[in-house]
């Protein structure tokens, strides 16, 4: 099964949204590499994967502390749990094993779950958050070009 990105999979913050998309994609390119039956090829892609993924970790939950998450703790032991995981499946396909099939179906697994639960439930909290950060700033500006203007 191809994970193709939908609406379904979308929280509503349009940065957290084009990451998992790209995760995705990068998903979407593992499976490529499998089809080419190719090793160099899928250690390439999943490295790539897991250092973009491991940066897409560290800014949601830099967004989520900012804004006062106060389940972070939890959604930080959740992607450890994760990075944990899928650097074993690096070691073992390192000492050439086969682990693209077990491989695709957790990450899509994963990814569709944590996206569609965890994701979504501190969604709200932190675009409140970033809302907020936005009209302070607006009202900055705003106050500037006043003073300077008015």
């Amino acid at each position: 099964m191809n994970l193709q990105w939908s609406s379904e999979l979308e929280i509503g913050i349009p940065v957290i949204d084009s990451q998992h998309q790209r995760i995705v994609e990068y998903i979407g390119k593992v499976e490529l590499a499998h089809q080419h039956h190719s090793q160099a090829e899928l250690m390439e892609v999943l490295d790539e994967l897991v250092d973009y993924t491991l940066s897409h970790f560290a800014f949601e939950e830099s967004l989520m502390e900012e804004a006062g998450y106060p389940f972070l703790k939890a959604h930080q032991k959740v992607h450890a749990l994760f990075t944990r995981r899928v650097d074993s499946y690096q070691q073992q396909a390192r000492a050439g094993a086969d682990i693209t099939d077990e491989l695709l179906h957790t990450l899509k697994a994963w990814l569709v779950n944590h996206i569609k639960h965890d994701d979504r439930d501190y969604g709200d909290v932190v675009k409140a958050n970033m809302e907020e950060a936005t009209r302070r700033v607006r009202a900055r500006k705003a106050g500037w070009v006043a003073r300077l203007f008015g």
